[in-house]
């Protein structure tokens, strides 16, 4: 099961970025920070402008240390096919995962078996492999790049700085907790 400090599992798919078809494995999520992005389809509603937004803040991920993976159970000539068409999804340069047999959404347990698509369902997952947040929203909520970003930030505060956590609405730079018995009730 996908959860909270599992490990991803081992994948292989094609992805489409940046006018080429390349390979994806869990390979080369190891060793740095990475955001599996599920959606339901390519060619829909929500999906496009949640993949817009996150592009949006692709360099700034980048800068960061943050590889992004969109996914979905389209195929990779599909999201070739939908990056031409659109000019939302055209300013993409992360890559698209296609995963046309579910095995990666399966992985990640986000499948409607019923449907044959992905939940709309985020995952950050750190250097070494471990999910360290999810994510999952019902279909008609978008999700906030934003927040995705102020998420994987405490997530790398809290890496680097063993003994501290991020309170809610933690931004880079503001104060932080150190958990004790001193603490306690006093907040």
């Amino acid at each position: 099961m996908t959860s909270i400090n599992s490990t991803i599992k081992p994948f292989n798919s094609t992805a489409y970025k940046n006018g080429e078809f390349i390979s994806i494995s869990e390979q080369d999520v190891i060793g740095k920070w990475a955001v599996f992005f599920f959606y339901p389809a390519d060619f829909t509603f929500v999906c496009p402008t949640e993949l817009g937004d996150l592009a949006d803040h692709y360099a700034e991920l980048q800068a960061r240390g943050v590889e992004v993976y969109s996914v979905s159970t389209d195929t990779h000539f599909t999201h070739k096919a939908w990056h031409e068409s659109s000019d939302t999804i055209g300013k993409i340069r992360y890559p698209m995962i296609g995963d046309p047999s579910g095995a990666i959404t399966r992985q990640f347990q986000v499948m409607r078996e019923d449907q044959g698509l992905a939940d709309r369902a985020t995952f950050i997952v750190d250097p070494d492999g471990v999910v360290q947040v999810m994510e999952i929203t019902a279909e008609g909520i978008g999700r906030n790049a934003e927040e995705l970003v102020r998420k994987i930030k405490a997530a790398q505060y809290v890496r680097n700085n063993p003994g501290e956590v991020c309170p809610a609405k933690w931004q880079e730079g503001e104060q932080t907790l150190a958990p004790s018995f001193d603490l306690v009730g006093k907040i």
